[in-house]
């Protein structure tokens, strides 16, 4: 297979025009293409650029070797790298005769899904533990909370089947390193379980909600099909160690589950398992994590703001943005998880305590923009070891409860206001999205105060890069403080905790991942090193 990079056409170009292309820049006649197949594809919406999308396709040529030579000095035209998913190993006849004990992963979401699925596929039979339930009915919980109020603990945004990420716009890029090509089999899977086939080549491909949950459910299947086990409402409470290896855990209201090797597959949110945890033993580090708002302006506006001319274009759809400032208290704040065309959700997943979190569908079509505005904050910020970064969390989520009215309703502030120092009393062209309702009062309370002062400083320089950004109508809505995990339980070259022989530390929770893509490609590498280390027994 040859690829061929940066191949430009105008946005509007008509299906042959493609190969076309390929035939051109490759110096061949339509009998020498075999196939070809885009690989990915992205777009050059720049203001004053005419409208066109940059290809990478991968192409089969009658003659590959004569090519290749003849284009040796065309940087954009090289051998296909392999990006196929190839397996470590197969489970040993010890596991599927029941001699040994089968792999336990603890967390049903993206890492935990594809910790699973892998393990699976090579034989091993998984046991998945997960606290909540399956993902239509925590669905169900989860709208208890939006639209009466109700909070279920164990089933809610962050707890149940597919995690986090189910209730999100479903973002599949990431920044990670990846030279094995593990995201590939990532969205290849989620393909399989019915994510549209764009997803393999658009440069920054999502899914959204409502087809997430049906994917979720395809994927159970195949790993239970595979002779694995999910085991739902089922919360881990604590771990029996001995001499330094993992013996078992402990599950609330049932008997202990014997396992030799145990993949720690939780959320950012899984205080109470990150505290038994911490009781065993375990060695758990503090880490860096981000605080702050989510913040709506109309859809619209960033359309134009980005696009320019192009605003609209249903072959673009709607924009996004990234921001990063450094403010001169020395604090970075960034934007986080925008979700264009989305909606502001209410995330809690613990009592009287109030968490925001962005969402939208795969059509990406409601009327506001929204993003997370967050400030970086260090483990000086909250001295204390490993678990006091989740006591710093609960502190701002209890007093946003408070300032929300007491309700699950979120504190809310106009731009304008805020800039001012001032509360808010009435909304104006923006209408917040978030549910159960936003409570309109003075944020700057919600924040430690270098926070307020770095976030204030930010958003007029941002104006500069996004024009309406600082629009005294856009709303803040606090507060976001799950942008991941304050700990990171520690793991070494083999991928097993420092100290707890057996114990896998994976994804989000374990401070290893951010985002559905680098959590599922963390429980691939997991999957592959747990197998690894049945097979040296």
């Amino acid at each position: 297979m040859i690829r061929i990079t940066e191949l430009r056409l105008p946005i509007d170009h008509p299906s042959e025009a493609l190969e076309a292309a390929i035939l051109k820049r490759m110096h061949l006649t339509p009998k020498d293409l075999i196939q070809f197949t885009v690989f990915k594809r992205s777009y050059d919406a720049r203001k004053n650029v005419a409208l066109a999308f940059i290809y990478t396709i991968d192409l089969s040529v009658k003659d590959e070797e004569a090519v290749l030579k003849q284009l040796s000095n065309d940087l954009h035209v090289r051998p296909s790298p392999d990006t196929s998913y190839h397996f470590v190993a197969q489970a040993p006849e010890s596991i599927t005769s029941g001699k040994s004990l089968r792999p336990v992963v603890i967390g049903f979401g993206p890492c935990g899904i594809f910790a699973a699925l892998v393990l699976a596929q090579m034989g091993f039979k998984p046991i998945v533990l997960e606290r909540g339930k399956k993902v239509r009915e925590r669905t169900q919980d989860t709208w208890a909370l939006w639209r009466k109020n109700i909070l279920n603990p164990e089933s809610n945004v962050q707890f149940g089947e597919g995690g986090a990420g189910t209730f999100s716009d479903g973002k599949l890029y990431s920044q990670i390193k990846d030279p094995k090509f593990y995201g590939r089999k990532v969205l290849n899977e989620f393909v399989k379980a019915g994510a549209p086939a764009e997803i393999l080549y658009v440069a920054k491909p999502h899914i959204g909600t409502f087809r997430l949950v049906g994917m979720v459910e395809k994927m159970r299947e195949d790993i239970i099909s595979l002779g694995g086990e999910i085991r739902f409402s089922q919360k881990v409470i604590g771990f029996d160690i001995e001499h330094d290896h993992i013996k078992g855990v402990r599950i609330e209201g049932r008997e202990d589950l014997p396992a030799s090797h145990v993949v720690l597959a939780l959320g950012h949110s899984a205080r109470d398992t990150f505290q038994a945890l911490h009781d065993a033993g375990v060695f758990m580090e503090a880490k860096p994590f981000s605080v702050g708002f989510r913040i709506e302006h109309p859809q619209s506006l960033i359309d134009r703001a980005r696009l320019g001319p192009h605003a609209g274009n249903p072959m673009i759809g709607a924009a996004d943005y990234k921001l990063v400032y450094h403010a001169k208290n020395g604090r970075s704040v960034y934007s986080f998880c925008m979700c264009p065309g989305g909606t502001v959700v209410a995330a809690s997943s613990e009592p009287n305590r109030v968490v925001t979190n962005g969402m939208s569908q795969y059509s990406r079509n409601e009327r506001n923009a929204n993003a997370g505005i967050v400030v970086g904050i260090t483990p000086d910020d909250y001295p204390g070891g490993a678990m006091a970064g989740i006591d710093f969390q609960r502190a701002i989520e209890s007093k946003a409860y408070i300032l929300g009215g007491s309700t699950y309703e979120a504190p809310g502030q106009l731009v304008g206001d805020f800039l001012a120092g001032k509360p808010s009393t009435e909304l104006g062209s923006v209408t917040p999205s978030y549910k159960p309702g936003v409570h309109l009062t003075d944020l700057a309370e919600s924040l430690p105060a270098y926070a307020i002062e770095a976030i204030r400083e930010a958003i007029p320089v941002f104006e500069k890069q996004i024009k309406g950004f600082s629009m005294k109508d856009a709303v803040l809505t606090g507060v976001e403080t799950r942008t991941s995990s304050p700990l990171r339980i520690t793991r070494g070259p083999n991928f097993q905790s420092l100290n707890v022989k057996g114990l896998y530390p994976a994804g989000e929770g374990a401070g290893y991942a951010g985002g559905i893509l680098s959590a599922g490609v963390d429980g691939i590498k997991v999957a592959e090193a747990v197998a690894l280390d049945y097979q040296a027994q």
